[in-house]
């Protein structure tokens, strides 16, 4: 019997692109659109989360995630997990993939997909607003596409936007979130706020907002007038538009329409800049689906590599 191989973090983070990761995402969002669904389990205060998606002609993942809010206590992460990839022609369990490499790199991929699309080519100062684990992730995946871009990170709390800049020397740490904003080609939010932290005001010519952090319908990182001032893009209408508050509460406030959202990641075609001037912004809400595509990019580069 053929043993089913397990990719641990250390070892497929290493085989790993950005680029070549955002061209697999834009390859799976040509073929069938897919069928997705979650699944909650609780005994308080734990939850066991299942996503799961199929997409036919790629096959079946499901992610699971385990959260143990007390392990913090015995210095045990919070959340721990696997990915199950399954093959489309008999269903057979092809890998298991871990958890947290699955997930860092469908977040940071799914918003440098939208970033290569939107945001200028010549962006040469990114500031990255919040400083926890996904900031470092869009670090890293900025850095791909924008080589030569400088980096500024914004934090409520101080001391972790000094802890990141520790780790990660290039960065520098703005004390003033208007001002940063200002002065900023690409803006990537990663918090959760649920009082918007970005003002449509401060927006200027030629921007480009990836927003990540909200993910419940109470959350938003920018206020109406932002939206309204800019170009609006989403990852996926069935993963944002009825399920997170930076789309679902100005649509039902009357702030945007539906007709606002210009497309989602499956039609990719409309995912372009129109003039230098424009300001655009993509929410990234995440999807199985998008794990469901990096799982099988990250299987793909295991095997490739023997």
């Amino acid at each position: 019997m053929t043993s089913v191989p397990f990719i641990p973090f250390a070892e497929g983070e290493a085989l790993l692109d950005w680029i070549a990761l955002t061209d697999a995402l834009a390859h799976g969002h040509t073929m069938p659109r897919a069928e997705i669904g979650d699944t909650f389990l609780y005994r308080d205060p734990d939850t066991l989360l299942s996503r799961a998606a199929w997409i036919d002609g790629m096959g079946m993942a499901v992610k699971s995630a385990t959260v143990f809010p007390r392990n913090a206590n015995q210095g045990k992460p919070n959340i721990n997990g696997g990915v199950s990839l399954y093959s489309d022609t008999d269903g057979t369990l092809e890998a298991i993939i871990d958890f947290h490499l699955v997930t860092k790199w469908k977040t940071a991929g799914d918003s440098l997909l939208a970033a290569r699309r939107l945001a200028r080519p010549d962006a040469q100062n990114i500031l990255l607003v919040g400083a926890g684990t996904v900031a470092k992730s869009l670090h890293a995946a900025y850095s791909a596409a924008f080589p030569n871009a400088r980096f500024t990170v914004w934090s409520r709390t101080r001391a972790s936007a000094e802890a990141m800049a520790a780790d990660l020397p290039d960065i520098a740490v703005a004390d003033d979130l208007e001002s940063a904003v200002k002065n900023a080609c690409i803006i990537g939010s990663a918090t959760m706020t649920t009082e918007p932290l970005i003002k449509g005001a401060w927006l200027q010519a030629g921007q480009h907002l990836d927003l990540i952090g909200a993910y419940r319908p109470d959350m938003r990182e920018v206020d109406d007038e932002a939206l309204t001032r800019a170009r609006l893009f989403v990852d996926s209408f069935d993963t944002t538009c009825g399920h997170i508050g930076e789309i679902k509460i100005p649509l039902e406030s009357g702030a945007i329409t539906r007709a606002d959202i210009i497309a989602d990641f499956y039609r990719l075609d409309a995912f372009s800049r129109r003039s230098n001037d424009e300001i655009t912004i993509c929410k990234n809400g995440g999807g199985a689906h998008l794990d469901l595509m990096t799982s099988r990019y990250i299987l793909s580069r295991w095997q490739a590599a023997g």
